[in-house]
């Protein structure tokens, strides 16, 4: 396989969240041509592709996530054409395009399920999982829905019950049925031959049940005390994660071998082994790339970090990751590790250099760029149902999918002519890109360099880590043998002692006094190897090599 073809390796992709990114109609949702009028930003920026979360017909009973036709836009978002026009001046800047794939389930309206529900009888019957009632009238098994609740609901005219892993109005497709994995690599075809570049798989590891429908057993982890979310009480062991996963994967894999260059980048969600899995689904002829929630929690440490990529290489030596810090599902970096940072900004800058500098492929989200936070929404603002479902003890998702800040002097950040679809608040409102282009000192410059860096590093974007044995908070490696990477991840200063390394290619709040290197708040430094790399502790006196 070419360079070319592996694009995809040590790539760094901007997702796009459509609803959120720029209107071009005056409606207040972001919408495709908005889309292709911001593409010069992300060029500017220095990405490799942008992926776009759903743009497909949908209810948008979960925003898009709920599928009503596989292989048409949502009026909301444009119609193909302007589709199509997006994909040209991409391709023109030189940005791969990847498009969020929704296989798992669809959206209740979709019509396969609208024939599936009438009759078990009928032509599509058996496209979706269907179960009887045990002999008292409950569900067959105690498997629980994401969103809260029995992952179950009845059909009073199949007088049976249909599984769905997230909403009600989403139900699973039954991968067991051959007509249906043929007919969704089909939906997979039309896009690739429409000229897309990629898909990001959501929920890669929903897509099986257990035939036998046996229960998930108890999360052994966890305490008796229940969570604002009885569903992370359970070891999910057959409602999802069954090896028939795999072997679809092959299939899917096949089909992108058709086409040149084209990657898929599936999301793990699970909270067993999810590193492990990471391993397996990207081993051999599988996904390209995968990504877990691993460093998209509330750990902030140098052990948690090193552990997340030894762990995959050694466990998957033939496998490859994905990396983020953000999404559209959880809160913001920047507000949720807020206390690990003397400032925001300070802190915004030190996890822009830590993404950029590990080894993978990069995923990062709209906003991230600027130094956004979470905005701080009431629950009559709320649109996300799991915010509806949870408050207050989960907020929701909405907090990190409000508009993009273009400009904070224009109505609406620039977004958009019409009121906003989720409000623009003051904190949003102050980090926005107009006022951070060209100031060298802003969260959006230091991406602009950590990013050209790491696209004029091989070493970066490729290269091996070897870690070296520092005490917290600070996190040391070197990367292909070329880049030493040096950060304090706290507000409290610190220093080491390094050797065989040569002043800062890119570094924030440090000082360096020959092979001492002060380290304000959440400083950082990346500096070129020039001889054989240590790293001294100061309360260990031991120069200590890569490990």
């Amino acid at each position: 396989m070419s360079g070319q073809d592996e694009w995809w390796r040590g790539s760094v992709t901007y997702q796009i969240y459509p609803r959120s990114f720029q209107d071009s109609n005056g409606d207040g949702i972001g919408d495709l041509n908005g889309i292709t009028e911001r593409l010069p930003h992300l060029a500017d920026l220095g990405v490799d592709a942008i992926w776009l979360s759903p743009i497909f017909t949908s209810p948008m009973a979960d925003m898009g996530y709920d599928v009503s036709n596989y292989t048409d836009i949502d009026p909301t978002f444009g119609t193909l054409a302007d589709f199509d026009r997006m994909i040209a001046r991409a391709h023109q800047l030189g940005l791969k395009v990847i498009i969020d794939q929704v296989l798992s389930h669809s959206s209740s309206q979709h019509p396969f399920f609208q024939e599936s529900r009438t009759s078990r009888d009928s032509p599509k019957s058996d496209w979706y999982v269907w179960a009887d009632p045990k002999a008292d009238g409950s569900p067959p098994n105690n498997w629980l829905s994401v969103f809260g609740g029995p992952a179950w609901q009845w059909e009073t005219r199949r007088k049976q019950y249909y599984f769905h892993n997230f909403l009600v109005e989403q139900p699973d497709f039954n991968f067991h049925n051959p007509d249906v994995q043929d007919w969704l690599l089909s939906t997979m075809k039309f896009w690739l031959d429409r000229g897309i570049d990629g898909f990001r798989l959501d929920t890669v590891n929903f897509y099986f049940h257990d035939k036998l429908l046996r229960d998930d057993p108890a999360d052994f982890r966890r305490k008796a005390v229940p969570e604002w979310n009885p569903y992370w009480m359970k070891y999910h062991l057959f409602s999802k994660n069954q090896p028939e996963n795999l072997v679809f994967l092959e299939r899917m894999r096949a089909l992108l071998d058709q086409y040149d260059a084209r990657a898929m980048v599936g999301e793990m969600g699970e909270a067993h082994h999810a590193i492990r899995m990471m391993g397996e689904y990207t081993t051999g002829k599988r996904l390209h790339k995968c990504y877990s929630f691993e460093m998209l929690g509330d750990a902030f440490d140098a052990a948690h970090f090193r552990k997340q990529i030894e762990d995959f290489f050694t466990g998957a030596p033939g496998g490859w990751p994905t990396w983020a810090f953000s999404n559209h599902d959880v809160v913001r970096h920047v507000s949720r590790w807020a206390k690990h940072g003397i400032s925001q900004d300070a802190l915004a800058k030190q996890a822009a250099a830590l993404l950029l500098s590990l080894q993978g492929s990069i995923c990062l989200y709209q906003g991230e760029e600027l130094g956004q936070t979470e905005t701080d929404l009431e629950y009559h603002e709320l649109i996300d149902p799991q915010g509806l479902r949870f408050w207050p003890d989960n907020k929701g998702r909405d907090g990190c999918r409000t508009p993009m800040v273009w400009d904070g002097n224009a109505p609406n950040g620039g977004f958009s002519t019409g009121k906003p679809w989720l409000p623009i608040k003051a904190p949003q409102a102050s980090r926005n890109a107009a006022g951070q282009i060209d100031w060298q000192d802003s969260v959006l410059e230091s991406y602009r360099r950590m990013l050209k860096l790491r696209r004029e590093s091989e070493a970066l974007r490729t290269g091996k880590t070897e870690f070296f044995d520092t005490s917290e908070p600070v996190l040391a490696f070197a990367r292909g043998g070329e880049m030493l990477c040096v950060f304090n991840l706290s507000p409290q200063s610190n220093s080491v002692r390094i050797q065989g390394a040569g002043m800062p290619c890119v570094s924030e709040g440090t000082e360096r006094d020959g092979d001492l290197l002060k380290l304000h708040p959440n400083g950082f430094a990346l500096m070129q190897i020039l001889a054989t790399p240590a790293v001294m502790d100061l309360r260990e006196l031991d120069t200590l090599g890569a490990q």
